[in-house]
């Protein structure tokens, strides 16, 4: 059976020792003057810059791009009405939650940029390449960039293994485990 093609981001789903996600994250804050849609899965950096909302100081990040050190990914917009929308609508001050262990796990989809990857390329480094987003379901639109898989070590990602489940296999569409290679709170390694 072929993978259904659904990207969707990164989303965490365990710890490197086996723990399972327990839903924890930062709170951090996107400012008017950044002028991209972040959604649900996107990866983001910090942005250098933090504001005062509510009472609180915020640090702000921003959607990363391939070869930005990454903080985290995006788990959730604070709705700022109960009308709100799933994403966060460029130009307007949102607060966000991040999951930024550098421990963390994530599944994301592979992307058709180039050859599916295989078992082969198990504990490779590998980037990624940053999709439109859902305005409907409001998640991310992020997938692996398997026409860059190497052991270089400034690649964004590293490769687990493709996710167990009974409706995905390595092909197109294959859904992969992988963790932050190039994270703000932690070192970068070569891949393997």
């Amino acid at each position: 059976m072929a993978n259904t093609d659904t990207p969707a981001g990164a989303t965490p789903v365990a710890h490197r020792n086996g723990a399972a996600y327990n839903g924890s994250f930062r709170v951090y804050s996107v400012p008017a003057g950044d002028a991209t849609a972040l959604f649900v899965g996107d990866f983001v950096k910090l942005a250098g810059t933090g504001q005062t909302i509510n009472g609180r100081v915020l640090q702000d990040v921003a959607r990363a791009a391939t070869g930005d050190v990454i903080v985290g990914v995006v788990v959730g917009i604070k709705p700022d009405t109960q009308d709100s929308l799933r994403y966060r609508v460029a130009n307007t001050v949102r607060e966000v939650y991040v999951a930024d262990n550098p421990d963390l796990v994530f599944e994301i989809q592979e992307g058709a940029t180039g050859t599916p990857l295989t078992a082969n390329d198990i504990g490779l480094n590998i980037n990624f390449v940053v999709g439109a987003g859902s305005t409907v379901t409001g998640c991310s639109g992020t997938q692996l960039d398997n026409a860059t898989e190497a052991t270089t070590a400034t690649l964004d990602l590293h490769l687990m293994q493709p996710v167990a489940r009974d409706d995905n296999a390595i092909g197109a569409s294959c859904k992969w485990l992988v963790t932050i290679n190039r994270h703000q709170y932690s070192n970068q390694v070569a891949g393997v």
